[in-house]
Formats: structure tokens, C-alpha cells, sequence
């Protein structure tokens, strides 16, 4: 019974009235297109004065366009998405139709509305006969006998009658085929092309990435202030009070003592992995004082020598600053954990708008992204931010890791 159902909707909408309500709809917005192509037709009309409508048209492509995709708004309820980004220079405008979707403007303008609006014109003139076709009979049977209009109109008076009819009955469907065809050019033609959406939704990714790496910073940045003004304070009053009572307590039983000396050294143990938790989080000096000297921190306790060479001379964005500060903080540990190396170098310079990190070792070599996820992780890291890593690593070493990042993003 539902799939009877779902075939006769279709047959009902093809079976429509000539007076139904979407005829009419599709007549009134094809009209409505009419005014909006005149500028071309005249500039047809009037060969004189082509050169200067053709410049009109060209200056009025926007204002032409907006008005078009009202007309789709209100009377076809299709929104198409603006192109063209109003400069309000004169340089701006030249620029902007340089490009192909604005000349697909200008040839909607220029060919297919007024093409479009003569077949509008054919339809709606069309209307206008059919009425009146159709009512022939009708008035010459009110006309009296004796009145020269009969006498000339009686032959005529059936086969108007049936061919305004015939119009009635045939213009929906002229109308509506018209109108799906000029709402598709335009969708086609006044709409983002395939490569302009494709821009538009790789700016919209890179903003969305770029506001989720803010946010995932601030949030470890929040997480830090938390950590440390809250649990980590109260762990140190804990160990403070714990170790006053070991150096003041001298009569209370020695397993008693044996307990405090214990939870003493627990929470002292407790707070230096808090501190370690809190710096891998956020370190504090690099919001405090910079990038160079939160990597000071990190080369001063990494357990080989590290020569740090910094020379920062231009503005980083806060969340480029911590991708870096973890970019280092990670290297080295790879470093340590893998390279067997007996010293590091670590440089870091701006030019361009750009950093860039060098971290380099006198250690074994080898490194390869595709047999662990350290390298692996470094590149992800630095993708996050428009940033790209390479890695030198011949077997016997040096290895050599480079990231450039950008300052601003």
C-alpha cells in the first residue's frame, strides 16, 4: 500500500491545473528576471552605445548578481553563496574579475539572462493570449447577433477558444521547465565553482585547526595554572608540615616516626612528579620570560651537554611558542633515549615570518619515523600549526632534525 502511495504523489504533481499555484510561481519568477537583463538587451538594441552598457554591465556585475540571487531567495528559496569580496576600490573590482567565476558572472549577465528573459517574455505574452484566446467564444456569444464583431470573429471564435487552451494547458509545463533551467545556470554560473568551494573549505579547515590548537592550548594552559596554584600548593604545605613534625617530634614512638619519614619523602616525591606533570603541561617561563629561556630550562636538565643558540627577532604567536618548546623538549629526549650521543646542538632563529628549530647529535644515527612514534609524533606536532619537519639520520650519524614553523598564525 506505501509504495502505491508514493507513486501516485508524483502523478498528481504532473497532473496539476494551468491556474495551480506553482505555475504561477514559476511564471512570476521567470517575470522577475525580465528587468534585471534589459542593460543587455539594450546594449543588443542599441549598437551605438554597446561599448559603454558593456562597461556598466561589467561595473554592475555585483549589484546585477545580488540582485539575481534575491531573486532565486525569495522566489525559489535557493541560496547561492556570495564570490566576489568587495574591496571598494576600483583596483579591487578589476582584480576580482580577473578571475574565471567572475567572467561566469558576466556571461550569465551578458548570454543566459537575457536569453532566459526572452523566453520569459514568450511565456508571460503567452498568459496574456491564452486568456484571451480562451474567452473568444465566450464574448462573441455575448455580443449581439447584429454586431459586425460576430460576424468577423465567427469563423475563428472555436479554433482560438481551443488553442488558448491548448496554451493554458501547455504553459505550466513550458514555465516550469524554463524555470528549472534558469535556476540551475544560475546555481551554475553566479555560484562558487568546484575549485573555489574546495578553497573555501580548506580556509575553513585551517581556521577551525588553528582556533582547536588555540583552544587545546588554553586549556593546557588553564589545566597548569590549576595544577599549580591548587594541588601542588597544598602538597607542599602537606610536606612542609610532614617535615616540621619529623625535626620536632622527638618522643613519640619510632614506628610512629617511621610513618611520618615515610609519607615525608612520599610527598616530596609526590611534588617533584606534580612539578615535572605541570612543566610537561605548560612550563611557566615560557609565559613568564620566552621561548629562550624555557629552553634554557630544558637544556640545563638534560642529562648531556646542550649548546642552545637562540636569536629570536621577531614576534611568535603564544601556542607556536609552546609547539616549539615541546618540539625541543621532545627531540632531546630522543636523544637521550635513542641516539647514544654525547652532546646536542640546538638552534633556533626567525627570518621570513618563519622559525626555525635545528636539533642536531653526534649520536648513531638511524632514526626512521616508520619504526617508532617519536618521529612520528614531532611531525604531527608541528603539522598542527602549518609547520613541516625533514630528518637527516644516516646509519652512523649525525642526525640532523629541522622544523619550520610559523611565527604568526
Amino acid at each position: 500500500m506505501s509504495s502505491t502511495t508514493s507513486r501516485s504523489a508524483p502523478a498528481r504533481s504532473v497532473a496539476r491545473p494551468p491556474w495551480s499555484r506553482a505555475a504561477w510561481r514559476d511564471t512570476r519568477f521567470l517575470a522577475a528576471g525580465i528587468p534585471l537583463s534589459l542593460p543587455a538587451w539594450l546594449m543588443l538594441l542599441t549598437p551605438k552605445v554597446t561599448l559603454v552598457l558593456l562597461g556598466a554591465i561589467l561595473l554592475s556585475v555585483r549589484p546585477l548578481t545580488a540582485a539575481q540571487r534575491g531573486r532565486l531567495r525569495a522566489l525559489r528559496g535557493v541560496e547561492i553563496p556570495p564570490l566576489l569580496r568587495s574591496t571598494g576600490t576600483p583596483a579591487g573590482l578589476f582584480t576580482a574579475l580577473r578571475t574565471g567565476v567572475s567572467w561566469r558572472q558576466v556571461g550569465y549577465h551578458l548570454v543566459v539572462g537575457p536569453l532566459v528573459a526572452g523566453g520569459a517574455l514568450i511565456v508571460v505574452y503567452g498568459w496574456g493570449a491564452a486568456l484571451v484566446a480562451s474567452t473568444v467564444s465566450g464574448w462573441c456569444w455575448l455580443m449581439p447577433t447584429s454586431s459586425p464583431v460576430q460576424d468577423q470573429w465567427a469563423k475563428l471564435n472555436v479554433p482560438l477558444t481551443v488553442g488558448g487552451l491548448l496554451l493554458l494547458v501547455v504553459l505550466p509545463a513550458a514555465a516550469a521547465l524554463l524555470a528549472r533551467l534558469d535556476q540551475a545556470l544560475a546555481v551554475r554560473m553566479l555560484g562558487p565553482g568546484r575549485t573555489a568551494e574546495l578553497e573555501h573549505r580548506i580556509e575553513e579547515v585551517v581556521e577551525s585547526r588553528a582556533g582547536l590548537v588555540d583552544a587545546v592550548d588554553a586549556e593546557r594552559r588553564r589545566i597548569e595554572r590549576d595544577l599549580h596554584d591548587g594541588a601542588q600548593q597544598r602538597l607542599t604545605s602537606l610536606a612542609m608540615n610532614l617535615g616540621l613534625a619529623r625535626r620536632t617530634l622527638k618522643d613519640v614512638p619510632s614506628e610512629a616516626m617511621q610513618v611520618i619519614v615515610e609519607a615525608h619523602e612520599e610527598a616530596q616525591a609526590a611534588i617533584d612528579e606534580l612539578r615535572d606533570l605541570v612543566r610537561g603541561l605548560h612550563p611557566a617561563v615560557l609565559e613568564d620570560r620566552g621561548l629562550d629561556a624555557a629552553l634554557s630550562g630544558i637544556a640545563a636538565r638534560a642529562p648531556l651537554p646542550v649548546r642552545l643558540d637562540v636569536e629570536v627577532a621577531e614576534r611568535i604567536a603564544p601556542t607556536v611558542e609552546a609547539v616549539a618548546y615541546f618540539t625541543v623538549s621532545e627531540a632531546l629526549t630522543n636523544v637521550v633515549k635513542h641516539a647514544r650521543a654525547s652532546r646536542a646542538d640546538v638552534s633556533v632563529r626567525t627570518a621570513g615570518g618563519r622559525l626555525r628549530l635545528v636539533i642536531s647529535d653526534d649520536g648513531v644515527g638511524g632514526a626512521d619515523a616508520a619504526r617508532g612514534t617519536g618521529l612520528t609524533g614531532l611531525r604531527q606536532r608541528t603539522a598542527s600549526v602549518d609547520g613541516c619537519l625533514s630528518v637527516i639520520s644516516p646509519v652512523g650519524g649525525p642526525t640532523t632534525i629541522t622544523v619550520e614553523l610559523p611565527c604568526v598564525l
